[in-house]
């Protein structure tokens, strides 16, 4: 069984405005459209957090975060390419080839979340955040470690929405701020 990640409330992030997503988005599913498709869902909507699939989330973190170079991004008529699997590359990329690793595998698509968020430094930043029964969690390219959403230490700027995966959202105060 996966060990609980410490909790703290809301457990789930609370979606609030509809919002434009990110052009580097837009960008990325003219290229790979498959990726920006809806995918089935589990059975009873958010994903159940057993020990296999916690161990996937893991493995997926630590082999995407490892296998490729930090680099910043360059700009392709002025909007970063989001690529999938590049040898060298930023947070989009890491975000996008771990959403990507978690669908070959057969998660479904409304429960992993592309998301914008602010760094304590002021740098825009793009992670994943896979929407469990129990919480929604964050995989980053910052970090080894699976946060529960509501401890990361960033301001959050728009995810997208689970059922309409081309259309984001802004993200309601997690209450503790």
């Amino acid at each position: 069984m996966p060990m609980e990640p410490r909790l703290a409330t809301p457990r789930h992030v609370r979606f609030e405005t509809p919002t434009l997503p990110p052009m580097g988005y837009t960008m990325f599913c003219l290229r790979y459209a498959d990726e920006c498709r809806a995918r089935p869902v589990f059975r009873g909507g958010l994903v159940r957090l057993t020990g296999e699939r916690w161990a996937i989330l893991k493995q997926i973190n630590q082999t995407v975060n490892r296998s490729i170079i930090p680099d910043e991004a360059e700009l392709s008529l002025g909007v970063e390419a989001w690529l999938i699997n590049p040898d060298r590359g930023d947070c989009n990329d890491y975000a996008v080839t771990k959403r990507h690793e978690l669908l070959d595998r057969g998660w479904p698509s409304a429960a992993l979340l592309l998301s914008e968020v602010v760094t304590g430094w002021g740098k825009h930043h793009l992670i994943l955040v896979v929407r469990t029964r129990t919480v929604d969690l964050v995989l980053d390219n910052l970090t080894p470690v699976i946060k529960p959403w509501a401890n990361v230490p960033y301001r959050w700027v728009r995810i997208q929405m689970p059922n309409q995966l081309r259309l984001w959202t802004t993200i309601a105060d997690r209450g503790g701020e």
